[in-house]
């Protein structure tokens, strides 16, 4: 058996690199559109502002975008390095997306960047404009197919095991494409790193019209980032709607757990706010609810049932009984392909075989699980509830502050009296972090939440990591974190130099902080 403590460090060194990654993602994915917008303005007034605007924000753009690429790399070639069961279990799935996104659009986004960059005097304006939108195109593209992927571990649609191969085979590429959780999943996720971008443009603008500096280069990219962010906090807001659903039709126990919901309650159920959660007693002491709200989120029904916990758990322990018999029809078969009677029996049952393989935790051979350990299997298909519950919670209160202060900044835009309201520049300047620590809580909520899963009710996590040694992964655990620290450092300082510097960096002497101006 894998001892718990290589899972647990494996799963510790690929959440700590995935969370460093996710540091730049959002930035990248948001900032493109704008260029974008910011380009197309200039190109169809011809006002240098603009073209100054997609420059400098630009710039910016291309910090993050190096950095990105620099801590997304790792985490494909870990796939191999740390998870290599999970990569021969289910790599002609997983692997097809993946490929895809380095061929159509990591190499179109890259190339794209350096046209951006370079291209300024090598290209008219049009064909300029036509680089930064495929860009923005190649970069929402790589989240695409990526999040096809992930969306894959959630809901492993279009694939079945194989007992001749003895894993996971793709059965309809199209329905791991249009796999509905990704499609939620890959809009909601966009339109986080949408209002991650406006966030970051709306609060460097707000600094500089707070010094009172390159105030109307400021204005226009305030009003850019105060339009485009209440935009994409709106669809976070209504896609993160969607998304429950989904997660409510898919995966039910992430979703009780989200809710701390122990006992499945009468239709339609409320929405707890707050709550006193007793995970040793497997009950809320207190909560607070709005009535209907969950059930309307999870089921778009006023009569359908969200099951709690308790009853979960009650399905799942015949899933695990079940899963046993698969297990077991699935030796015969590795020794003897042929036989009839197994075929039928593993056919039968095969829908639950992962749930058969959890018990593997514990013991080598499923037939010596005792009851102990089959209600040990079986609490272990249950995340802890507590941090599932305030972390969805403060994701969500997080996303209606930033949609409540992109509506007053968008307000104070069409009075034209942004530069009249210091506690509202104030304010955006402090939220900066805001949609950062959204979209880690996000990312959090949605991977923890699919545990003991690598592959929702396909593959548990204790099964799928490579034979390493403990050491030799608390020396890349140490490693990844000093070196992914550093390049963090390096992105904060380069940003902080440049957001200082402003649109003077650009050295066309219309700003301030510009020594070309004084020459």
């Amino acid at each position: 058996m894998i001892s718990e403590q290589l899972v647990d460090l494996s799963r510790l060194q690929f959440a700590a690199t995935a969370l460093y990654h996710f540091l730049f993602v959002p930035l990248t994915i948001g900032m493109v559109w704008m260029l974008v917008i910011m380009e197309s303005v200039y190109v169809m007034t011809g006002n240098d502002v603009w073209k100054d605007m997609t420059r400098f924000w630009g710039k910016l753009f291309g910090i993050n975008f190096a950095l990105g690429v620099t801590t997304g790399i790792t985490l494909e070639f870990q796939f191999g390095t740390n998870w290599a069961y999970y990569s021969h279990y289910v790599g002609d799935i997983f692997g097809a997306p993946l490929a895809i996104e380095g061929l159509m659009a990591f190499f179109l986004e890259s190339t794209m960047i350096g046209l951006f960059f370079f291209g300024w005097d090598r290209l008219s304006k049009p064909q300029h404009l036509l680089v930064t939108l495929l860009m923005a195109v190649g970069t929402n593209l790589s989240a695409l197919w990526i999040l096809i992927a992930n969306g894959w571990m959630q809901n492993p649609v279009g694939a079945e095991f194989s007992y001749q191969t003895m894993r996971m085979e793709m059965t309809d590429f199209w329905a791991v494409v249009f796999n509905p959780d990704a499609q939620v999943k890959f809009v909601h996720t966009v339109s986080a790193g949408y209002t991650t971008g406006a966030m970051f443009v709306l609060s460097i603008s707000s600094w500089y019209l707070l010094k009172r500096r390159d105030v109307e280069f400021a204005k226009r990219s305030f009003r850019v980032a105060a339009a485009f962010g209440l935009a994409s906090a709106l669809s976070v807001i209504v896609l993160g709607d969607e998304s429950g659903y989904t997660v409510g039709e898919a995966q039910q126990t992430k979703m009780a757990a989200i809710e701390a919901m122990w006992e499945t309650k009468p239709a339609p159920a409320g929405l707890t706010l707050v709550a006193s959660i007793n995970e040793a007693e497997q009950k809320n002491n207190w909560e607070v609810e709005i009535p209907w709200v969950m059930g309307l989120i999870g089921t778009r029904s006023l009569t359908k049932e969200i099951p709690g916990i308790h009853e979960i758990k009650a399905k799942n322990r015949e899933r695990v009984l079940r899963g046993i018999v698969a297990v077991n029809a699935l030796e015969v078969l590795r020794a003897n392909r042929e036989d009839g009677v197994a075929k039928r029996v593993f056919e039968e049952h095969k829908a639950d075989l992962g749930f058969g393989l959890l018990l593997k935790k514990y013991v080598v051979d499923v037939n010596a699980a005792t009851p102990d350990i089959i209600e040990r299997a079986v609490n272990d298909t249950v995340p802890r509830v507590t941090p599932m519950f305030w972390a969805f919670r403060l994701m969500v209160g997080l996303g209606f502050a930033m949609l409540l202060l992109f509506g007053l900044a968008f307000w104070s835009t069409l009075k034209s009296a942004c530069m009249d309201k210091p506690w509202l520049l104030k304010a955006a300047l402090w939220t900066l972090p805001a949609p950062w620590i959204a979209c880690e809580l996000g990312w959090f909520v949605a991977e923890y939440g699919r545990q003991p899963w690598t592959i929702y009710g396909v593959l548990p996590t204790h099964l799928s990591v490579s034979t390493l040694s403990v050491n030799s992964l608390y020396g890349s655990l140490v490693g990844f974190i000093v070196f992914y620290t550093v390049l963090l450092v390096v992105e904060m300082f380069l940003m902080v130099k440049f957001a200082r510097m402003g649109p003077g960096s650009l050295g066309t002497g219309r700003y301030a902080n510009e020594p070309q101006a004084h020459a």
